[in-house]
């Protein structure tokens, strides 16, 4: 009964409350049908031909039985009745100015800032109401610990690109840690053609905190991922979009952290847009053992110096 209470109020509070990570990896469009995976997951701006503000961003995804002994999972929502997939995210994101190859601070553009994170997460699906449900909690560390300005040296070395010299004004070493709820529900269905559904999630922390609601709709030859029942194909090739409104709280890749505030430069809270819309689209091909997928993604300006921002990605999975 108590359990019952508990996921009822989650569910009414998500449903009035969708991008708590940068790398979202737990949407129904990026669905792998099986209990044990590996996906890779990158970003990066030059996707679409730029070089500034979200700039980088890659995750090593895991989903095992396995994960099911993780402690932290005795935090994290796991709802009667639902079927329940187990998770472990490796995430790194890194964040830079336009005139990032300048070395004094950008004043009036966003500060470097890199971060990277340990998840821990479920996912559980009920097929009868056509709901997912997903909470996670990450833990990790923004500033120079996350060693955004050595990956993107690196790169831009070995690509020929200007040189960042920036980042020693970057965010300051800080404590990440963050909790996310995430509900989605199916809302039509034609056949395996097509789906619409509605999604919203709650991020509350010390990296990001904001509310999301926004919906996704699918479009192609795919396995619905809210049903187990149906027939399988083996062969999936679909389209996506996916229109998302935010309302932010706290964002420390402009603000800083909340523990440590000797960051040298900093977005103040009175610059900070404080609503965005994001919109993502993309293609998946997807077998029985292998994930492919090529995406895009606009957002617009997150203070209110800045600029939209757009880049794309790729995410290779399998099964085993």
């Amino acid at each position: 009964m108590i359990k019952t209470t508990v996921f009822s109020v989650v569910l009414c509070a998500l449903c009035f409350n969708a991008i708590g990570q940068k790398i979202d990896n737990l949407v129904s469009f990026r669905d792998i049908d099986s209990p044990r995976y590996f996906r890779f997951n990158y970003d990066n701006d030059y996707f679409a031909a730029s070089d500034e503000n979200y700039t980088q961003g890659y995750s090593l995804e895991f989903v095992s039985p396995f994960f099911e002994k993780n402690p932290i999972n005795t935090i994290l929502i796991k709802p009667d009745g639902f079927d329940l997939r187990y998770g472990l995210v490796i995430e790194h994101i890194g964040f830079t100015p336009n005139k990032y190859d300048l070395p004094e601070i950008q004043f009036g553009d966003r500060p470097f800032a890199a971060a990277i994170m340990l998840r821990s997460s479920v996912l559980g699906i009920d097929t009868e109401r056509k709901l997912r449900l997903h909470s996670s909690l990450n833990i990790g560390l923004i500033g120079p610990g996350a060693f955004g300005e050595e990956m993107q040296v690196a790169i831009h070395k070995a690509t020929g690109n200007k040189i960042p010299r920036g980042w020693r004004h970057q965010i300051k070493n800080d404590l990440v840690l963050n909790y996310n709820l995430g509900l989605e529900k199916q809302i039509l269905k034609v056949y395996n053609l097509l789906l619409l559904q509605a999604q919203s999630n709650i991020n509350i922390g010390t990296l990001f905190t904001n509310i999301s609601v926004g919906s996704n709709v699918v479009l192609g030859r795919f396995n619905s991922s809210f049903s187990f029942e149906e027939k399988k194909i083996n062969f999936q090739i679909y389209t996506y979009a996916q229109p998302v409104f935010t309302v932010i709280g706290h964002d420390a890749t402009l603000q800083g952290g909340l523990i440590n505030r000797k960051s040298p430069y900093t977005i103040s809270g009175s610059d900070l847009e404080r609503f965005t819309f994001q919109f993502n689209y993309g293609v998946v091909i997807q077998t029985k053992t292998l994930y492919f997928e090529y995406t895009r993604s606009s957002i617009t300006k997150e203070f209110n110096m800045g600029d939209l921002a757009k880049w794309g990605g790729i995410r290779i999975g399998f099964t085993f």
